[in-house]
Formats: structure tokens, sequence, C-alpha cells
């Protein structure tokens, strides 16, 4: 790996809000991104993104510097979990291109009990005109899109899975699942109206990549919320 010697962090002052800073080096930034933060702007929010509070992060404060960020993946608003951005242009490309080859592990909350305790869900993934995603068998009208799951533990209500996002389309958990009548808890634009969780119970846990300098393999985990098990474990011993 890189030198870790002569890579110099920030002060703390200059610490990006809402996000805890996993990893970094002079190719790239893994993070801890927490729900509720977009990763990039859009037409309402410009400034409070992981991107902008990072590149203030890279950039020290100085608004005239000439370091900079580039956008590898995105994360939902209201996932939580690990993130990764390139610092130059060059790990950006490796990243990206390498990206369906490298191992991304997410863990959820859906309602109700999916119908295997391990299983892939596939579908091709098109948007419509209100900008939401949904799934079709019409390869020539969709993206196809793989999702790998496990059960972790289940009860009557809830169930918590361990996801391998095989492919990296948008939204494509939230939709797989609720595909299968099973939508992750707290899902306002694909769940179908049940309630019980206030954030959207998906995390990412786990990214392994190859390093765009050396290529040497790294993963990159997050600590999965305690609220996860916290709504099974309550609602399964709730059945007994």
């Amino acid at each position: 790996m890189m030198d870790k010697k002569k890579f110099k962090q920030p002060p703390k002052r200059f610490q990006p809000r809402g996000i805890t800073v996993l990893y970094e080096d002079h190719d790239i930034i893994v993070v801890d991104k927490a729900s509720g933060l977009l990763t990039v702007s859009n037409e309402k929010v410009r400034e409070n993104t992981a991107y902008y509070w990072l590149t203030h992060y890279v950039r020290k404060g100085n608004a005239k510097s000439k370091h900079r960020l580039f956008i590898v993946h995105r994360l939902d608003k209201s996932t939580s979990g690990v993130l990764i951005f390139a610092k130059t242009e060059k790990a950006k490309r490796h990243l990206q291109e390498e990206w369906h080859g490298f191992k991304k592990i997410y863990h959820a909350v859906v309602h109700g009990e999916m119908p295997q305790q391990k299983g892939v869900i596939t579908s091709y993934l098109t948007e419509n005109s209100v900008h939401k995603m949904y799934s079709t068998k019409d390869p020539t009208k969709g993206e196809f899109a793989s999702t790998g799951y496990t059960v972790l533990r289940q009860s009557t209500k809830y169930s918590l899975l361990e996801i391998e996002l095989h492919t990296g389309k948008k939204n494509q958990i939230r939709v797989h699942m609720a595909d299968n009548d099973c939508p992750v808890a707290g899902d306002k634009k694909y769940g179908d109206g049940r309630k019980g969780c206030r954030r959207l119970a998906l995390h990412s846990s786990s990214l392994s990549v190859t390093h765009p300098h050396n290529k040497e393999p790294m993963t990159f985990t997050s600590r999965m919320p305690r609220m996860f098990e916290t709504m099974v474990k309550e609602k399964r011993d709730s059945d007994k």
C-alpha cells in the first residue's frame, strides 16, 4: 500500500459532517455515510451532501484548492454505510472499470418472510417518467440486475437479510425486495405503506476492491446499525 507516512490528513476541524472517514490515501477516500445524507447534489439540495463535505475536507477549507474528488458510485440518501470516492481520474477509471467484479455486501430488514432462506433475484430494471425504477421481463426495455440474499434472522413480521449486490443498478435492492412482497422496512418510495421504521433499513456493510495504484485487494467495512437486529429480535420475542 501507499507509504502512509507521506500522506497527511487534514486537521480534525475539517472533518466532514455526517461522515466517518474509514480510509484515505493519495488515490482514494472511503467513508461511512450516515442515513439521511445525499451522496451528491440534486435540484433541491446543493451543499449538504457527502461529495460537498468531502470536497471541503480534501481542500482543507480552501475553496481555491485544486484538490478534488471523483464520484465512483452512489448510495441512496436513506442508505447508510461504506462509500468510496476517487481522488484522481486514473483511480476513478480503475474503480469503475472493475466495479462489476468487486464484492458489495449490504444488510437490510424487510417486511414479511422471503420465499426461500437463500436465493438470487433477477430482472431487467428500467425507469419511468417520475424517476421510479421498476422490473420488466423484456431485456430490450431494461438493464439486467441480479441480487443475491441470505436470511440471517426471521420473524412473522420482519426478516434480516445479508445481500450481495451482483450488479449495481439504481434502487436495485429496494425494487427486488418489493417485487417479492418483502419491501425494505422504512421504504416510502417502493414500500406498500407498512410502518415500523423511521429510516430506510438498508446498510452498505462491506466493499471489497483492488487499489487503483498497486492493485492490492482491500476490504472496507461498516458495522450494521444495531436497530436492524433489534427490530427482528423484538418482533420475534413478541411472537412467542
